[in-house]
Parts: C-alpha cells; sequence; structure tokens
C-alpha cells in the first residue's frame, strides 16, 4: 500500500471542497445487509489489487456466516487527497490506512472506532507494532498487515555488469555516482510529483547525520528548523542533486520504478513495494537494495525506515451503527490479523513484508528475506516523515517545501525560516 499526495485533505476543512462521487461509499445505511462489508482501499496498482482480491475471496470462502467484502478501490491520489473528507462523510466500514501518526491524527478526532477488544486476543504481533497501532489515549485503532524498509534500490545485473560495488559511506555513494555517470548512466533516480518520496531521502540523510532521536523530535515539532543540524541535512543533499534525475517535481514512483526497470537509472530511494511493482513477475529477482550509506559514524546505519500499513474500522460509517454489521466488520479485521491471511496477500505481492511471527517465511523471495534482516538488525525503526509527524504540516508545509528545495536548493536558509515559521503555527493549534 503506498501514499501518493499526502493528507492534503487533513488541512482542509470537511466543507471546504466537496467529496469526489468516486471516493464517496455506496452505504445503504444502518439497514442494509449486514453480511456484505464494504472496505475502502487505495491498492489500485495491478500488484496489490490482485492480492488484496486473493486475500479477500480467501476470507469470503472461509465464512461460516457467508459474509462477503465489497472492495471500494480509489486511486492512491485521490484516496489520500480526500481522506479526511472521506472519514467525515459516509466512509466504508473498513479502510486501509497508516501505523503511528497518521492513525493516531484521527483517531484523537475521533473518526476511528477503538479495537482494543480485537487486541486482546491478537496473537504474532511484537510490543512495537501494538505501540504503533496504539492511540494518544492508549486504545487500539489499527490492526497492522505488513510492512517493508525503504532503502536504495539497483539492479543486481546493472551491478554485476560494471562491476560497481554496494556503497557503505555518503563518500563511497558519491563516488559510485561519479563512476555511473562515467557509464551514461542517470546514477539516482529521484521523483516527488507525488508529494512524499522525497521525504525518505531526507529521512535516512537526517538519521544518518542526526541521529533517530533528533528524526522523532523534529518530526514532534520540538527542535527548530532553522538548527544548524537541519541545515546540515540540506547541505549534504545538494551535493547529491547533481547526481540525480532532473525535473523530479514532475515525475511520480511508479515512472522512477520503470526507469530502474529499463536500465535508465543506476539506483533509486524508495520503499520496497515501489520498484518491484514496476516489473515484470520475471525480472523481480533482479531486485536489489543496500542500505543507505552512514554519514556520521556516531549513528552508523542504525535506523530503517520500515511504514507499516493495515486496516482501520471507520466511526461515522452508518452501516456499523449495526450490532450485526460490526461484527461482520471486526469478524474480518480479526482474520486479516492471522498468519494465513498475510501469507495468501504475499504470495501475490512479495514485495512487502509479514507483520506476524506465525506468517511462512519458507515462501519469501531473497529480497523480501533481505528485508526482514535489514528491519530485524536496525538499532531503530522510523515510520516516514508523513507517518511520523502531524499531517497537517507534512502536507502543506514540508510538501511544498522540498519540491522548491528540489527546484531551487541554494537558499537553505531562507527555506529552513520558512518551515519554521509555519511549523510554530501549526504545532501551537490543539
Amino acid at each position: 500500500m503506498s501514499r501518493r499526495n499526502l493528507l492534503r485533505g487533513a488541512a482542509v476543512g470537511a466543507g471546504a471542497v466537496a467529496l469526489p462521487s468516486l471516493l464517496a461509499a455506496c452505504s445503504s445505511g444502518p439497514g442494509g445487509d449486514a453480511k456484505t462489508i464494504k472496505l475502502g482501499s487505495n491498492s489500485s496498482d495491478a500488484v496489490p489489487k490482485k492480492a488484496f482480491a486473493d486475500a479477500f475471496a480467501a476470507y469470503e470462502k472461509q465464512s461460516k456466516e457467508g459474509r462477503k467484502i465489497k472492495v471500494n478501490t480509489v486511486d492512491h491520489n485521490s484516496f489520500q487527497e480526500n481522506i479526511n473528507r472521506y472519514l467525515q462523510s459516509d466512509p466504508d466500514e473498513v479502510f486501509m490506512w497508516f501505523a503511528g501518526n497518521r492513525m493516531q491524527y484521527f483517531a484523537k478526532k475521533g473518526l476511528l472506532y477503538d479495537i482494543s477488544d480485537l487486541w486482546q486476543d491478537y496473537k504474532g504481533f511484537t510490543p512495537a507494532l501494538k505501540a504503533q497501532s496504539t492511540g494518544a489515549d492508549g486504545k487500539q485503532y489499527f490492526t497492522p498487515y505488513y510492512y517493508y524498509p525503504w532503502a536504495v534500490f539497483h539492479r543486481k545485473s546493472l551491478f554485476t555488469k560494471y562491476g560497481y560495488e554496494a556503497p557503505k559511506t555518503l563518500d563511497d555513494y558519491i563516488t559510485l555516482a561519479k563512476q555511473m555517470k562515467k557509464d551514461k548512466l542517470v546514477p539516482i533516480g529521484f521523483c516527488d510529483k507525488d508529494g512524499w518520496p522525497a521525504m525518505g531521502t531526507f529521512d535516512y540523510i537526517n538519521m544518518r547525520t542526526n541521529g533517530y532521536d533528533f528524526h522523532k523530535s523534529l518530526m514532534a515539532g520540538e527542535e527548530s528548523w532553522t538548527d544548524k543540524r537541519v541545515k546540515d541535512v540540506f547541505d549534504t543533499w545538494r551535493r547529491l542533486l547533481p547526481y540525480c534525475q532532473p525535473g523530479a517535481n514532475g515525475r511520480t514512483w511508479q515512472e522512477t520504478g520503470q526507469s530502474l526497470q529499463k536500465r535508465e537509472i543506476g539506483m533509486v530511494v524508495l520503499g520496497m513495494p515501489h520498484p518491484g511493482q514496476q516489473f515484470p513477475a520475471a525480472e523481480r529477482s533482479d531486485i536489489d537494495f543496500f542500505a543507505f550509506p552512514e554519514i556520521n559514524p556516531e549513528h552508523g546505519q542504525d535506523a530503517v525506515e520500515a511504514p507499516i500499513d493495515g486496516f482501520l474500522l471507520a466511526k461515522k460509517s452508518k452501516e456499523l451503527k449495526n450490532k450485526k454489521s460490526m461484527e461482520s466488520a471486526k469478524d474480518l479485521l480479526k482474520w486479516l490479523a492471522t498468519p494465513r491471511a498475510e501469507d495468501i496477500y504475499l504470495a501475490g505481492d512479495p514485495n512487502n513484508i509479514a507483520v506476524n511471527s506465525g506468517a511462512d517465511l519458507s515462501k519469501y523471495t531473497a529480497l523480501q528475506k533481505k528485508s526482514a534482516e535489514l528491519i530485524s538488525g536496525a538499532k531503530q525503526i522510523s515510520q516516514f516523515m508523513d507517518r511520523d509527524t502531524r499531517p497537517d504540516f507534512a502536507s502543506t508545509v514540508m510538501i511544498p517545501a522540498i519540491q522548491k528545495f528540489i527546484s531551487t536548493p541554494n537558499d537553505v536558509d531562507g527555506l529552513c525560516n520558512d518551515i519554521e515559521r509555519q511549523k510554530k503555527t501549526i504545532f501551537a493549534s490543539e
């Protein structure tokens, strides 16, 4: 499950823009068919869409009560841009979304159902997963389904052809990029039309330079964006820009994934599903990655970004006012929390990693095994900028700020001053 243009709707009033009809749930109200569970999905790309269809078909087959799932699939961009209005209008009973602050924001707004009762029986989830599924009030609202690491992805065959080796440090990374340029490749794939992909690069440079704790406090609004440590991040990033694909603000993550598949670029910082979904099945075994390189030896490669995706219950769903409909929705969540449910999904989409410890790892691809090892070996795990901070700050401030930096990277002082000014206003509210 990937993100596109983030949560622009989170900072806009529910009535400011009419909810697009394609995202409005087709509600039958409290008296509707309690055995049909309506589910809002943003997995519109072919690979995850088919994998979810397989998982939902398996749920229906095992349901002794004859329960069915009606999936309302919306493209990533529309779903994310309109999530706030969607949840405040007439949403589906169950919907796909993200763990951490992205979930906690809506829990605090009273737009999610407490599912702490289900968590009493959930098995195979670590305390860390439970913490990422828990709101500020200590209640659970989220059922995790899978996660995936962000790293620097490349084609094994391309590295073999040119004799490239995975860099360990930033200097090694730049040396490799220079060599790729000599070899007539665009060294680093780059995209930010969707608003969020470049956040991964910022996060990694920040955590490699200043450490995970600084990342967390910066995202929480507790550090100043005018701090020299933040400016150092942008200055380091500026060193990499000459080796990046030009025109990033006009390029989607799918297009960059396709560039990797076509061998037009040498490497790219993305999440595991993003390049994988753009490769034909026969070529996916050629995808490899290395951890984002070390910048400050004090922090090494300690932190890994590994966002968690899953399912929630929408508080304003009319159907969930019906006790039988609520039973059906919770029954689906209970099944989705099982190893069997994850195994079925991952059989169709090997671009993610199971969160349940009981999942069958024997069928993992080499890339999945390596990803699981990267995450398990991390000293700290971040969710991603737009999940570790307030959604309104991420969408209204950081999307345009990073895009502005990409297009005009030379005024770091002015950029940081502008971010800090807006941050103070947003974090002072509520």
